[in-house]
């Protein structure tokens, strides 16, 4: 089954034809018996209908996929009838992050959990959603300030070390602990026939 990999009005880059061009139709292509479609092309105002890999997406916003389409689904609560959760924001359903394109995969909270305080987890959900933005957004104040970093006010270099600082935390993968820090092995202790 196929999948739209551009939007309408998105910006593309036509590599057969050498031109940037917008997106002006998603063209889904139906096959009997199947429930989705088995093939997408886009027209892009050019005389003729491209496929997904005829096109490209510019630079900055193939850096901002790379992560993947991170998306806040909502998924049927199985437990509670709407009416038993009518306090809930979406009665009867719960959010669902999902970081994969097979729209699965991802982070979603226990039933009673969301129970205990939806409002808190609906704002968790669009906020993990939302991390590979904001992970570019922090990206680029440290390039902008990078490029000229006497010429940067204080405040934008202030907010781009902690732009760093949290980069850091995000990327840097964690060294096992110092032999000191670690447990001690145990040993196993066998018995001789005489000590049994």
């Amino acid at each position: 089954m196929a999948r739209a990999q551009f939007q309408k009005g998105q910006k593309v880059w036509v590599e057969s034809v050498g031109v940037w061009a917008q997106v002006e139709k998603v063209n889904p292509v139906w096959a009997k018996g199947f429930d989705e479609p088995v093939r997408i092309t886009y027209d892009v105002g050019l005389g003729r209908e491209f496929a997904a890999g005829e096109l490209q997406l510019p630079a900055e916003d193939r850096a901002a996929t790379a992560l993947g389409d991170w998306r806040v689904l909502r998924a049927r609560n199985k437990w509670q009838d709407a009416a038993d959760c009518a306090h809930h924001p979406f009665p009867g359903s719960y959010p669902v992050v999902v970081t994969d394109k097979a729209d699965w995969g991802g982070w979603r909270v226990p039933g009673a959990e969301y129970d205990r305080d939806p409002q808190r987890i609906e704002f968790q959900s669009r906020l993990i959603a939302a991390a590979p933005e904001l992970m570019g957004l922090a990206r680029e104040l440290l390039a902008s300030v990078a490029e000229a970093p006497e010429d940067a006010p204080p405040e934008t270099v202030r907010l781009a070390r902690q732009a760093q600082t949290v980069l850091r935390r995000i990327t840097d993968v964690l060294a096992p602990p110092p032999e000191a820090t670690r447990p001690a092995a145990r040993e196993d202790v066998t018995l001789s026939e005489t000590d049994a």
